[in-house]
């Protein structure tokens, strides 16, 4: 994106600069807040109460590695401004990847984003051995509660669930257990090594892999599935203070594949999250968009993520694509662009989304998807 006529030429750019007209506004360039890597032709949109002016594209961290990262370095390159990671994408070797980046291109051309990603998995781990020590009777009781509680939240609803990978469902009614048993077995649990240090630790690991002193957003949890783990856990919010008065985590956001209207709406209410991360896309946003609405009037920014994968499956999910699904994204947006792009450019044009993420795993997908954030003509 050195500049429109780099990033968008001859008939295929008037085409592309066509359905892209349809996109919301993005941020105007005199908008306040903190701009990074700004560059000619790409737009911006500002990410709620951090102030990041970023990318309408921004990059998706699963598949980067040490032996993986030279297109992020391209994508840098053409104004792409946000990068996503986590410890539990390829057991650290993504933020051993964003190392290499950041050896290469200087800090502050981007804003970078982690997660705490065992937190929600050791909460579940706790209360499922406290579980496998209870009477039978115990069990079968927890066990019909647990049920009722997902069937009335109607999170496994096919829309809205959508199945995004083979171990997204089991980690609701893990988290769910984990809820119930909370009052009456929570004593057991040590919560300042469990909770408060163990996101301490998980940032100090982090920022040693990635090579950086600081995180401009810190997700917990990672993969949030119920509303009562932001509400309910005042350890999350002491340990954000402690890393942000010692310069190691400047704002704090959740994400989400599951429930994401009840993770807005919780994370609103928190009142400590300045952004998150939802599955938000043709398929499922009938269940998403009012919470999405009432997100942005609070000011708590939002990445769609999970766009593009109920309408296409990929290069590892090995499903076939739903064909019904596959038609919404046509439909939503006609003409001649990939199913992936054309699902990105859906979300685009709600202007309660402040980005989508896109998971461009090498340089052909950074040519094909990053386009997509360029400015409106």
């Amino acid at each position: 994106m050195q500049n429109r006529r780099e990033f968008l030429t001859g008939s295929v750019a008037t085409t592309l600069a066509q359905i892209l007209a349809g996109k919301a506004d993005a941020a105007s360039s005199d908008a306040p807040g903190e701009w990074r890597n700004r560059q000619s032709g790409v737009a911006y949109r500002r990410l709620g109460r951090t102030g990041y002016m970023i990318s309408e594209v921004v990059m998706g961290g699963n598949t980067i590695a040490p032996d993986n990262y030279e297109h992020v370095l391209a994508a840098v390159d053409m104004g792409l401004n946000y990068l996503d990671t986590a410890p539990a994408y390829g057991r650290g070797r993504s933020e051993q990847g964003y190392a290499k980046v950041m050896g290469a291109r200087p800090r502050d051309k981007f804003f970078l984003n982690s997660k705490v990603s065992l937190w929600d998995v050791n909460r579940g781990k706790l209360y499922k051995e406290i579980f496998e020590s209870l009477p039978d009777s115990e069990k079968a009781k927890l066990k019909i509660q647990v049920q009722d509680e997902i069937e009335r939240s109607g999170a496994f609803a096919p829309d809205y669930v959508c199945d995004y990978f083979d171990g997204q469902r089991p980690e609701l009614p893990e988290a769910t257990l984990a809820n119930l048993m909370e009052k009456k077995y929570g004593r057991q649990i040590d919560r300042n090594k469990n909770y408060r240090q163990l996101i301490l630790d998980s940032v100090d690991e982090s920022l040693r892999r990635i090579g950086t002193d600081h995180l401009d957003l810190l997700m917990c949890p990672h993969g949030a599935s119920t509303a009562y783990e932001l509400l309910n856990y005042p350890e999350i919010f002491e340990a954000f203070e402690t890393l942000k008065k010692a310069g190691k985590v400047r704002n704090l956001g959740v994400s989400a594949h599951t429930d994401g209207a009840g993770i807005l709406r919780a994370a609103v209410k928190a009142g400590h999250y300045s952004a998150a991360m939802v599955a938000y896309n043709v398929v499922n946003h009938k269940y998403v968009d009012d919470a999405l609405a009432e997100a942005h009037k609070a000011d708590l920014g939002v990445i769609a993520m999970k766009v593009a994968r109920p309408v296409y499956s990929g290069r590892n999910n090995g499903k076939p694509d739903d064909p019904a699904r596959v038609k919404l994204a046509h439909d939503a947006v006609p003409g001649p662009l990939k199913v992936p792009q054309k699902a990105y450019v859906w979300a685009l044009r709600n202007p309660n989304v402040s980005a989508v993420n896109s998971e461009m795993v090498n340089a052909q997908l950074v040519k094909e998807n990053l386009p997509l954030a360029a400015a409106k003509v």
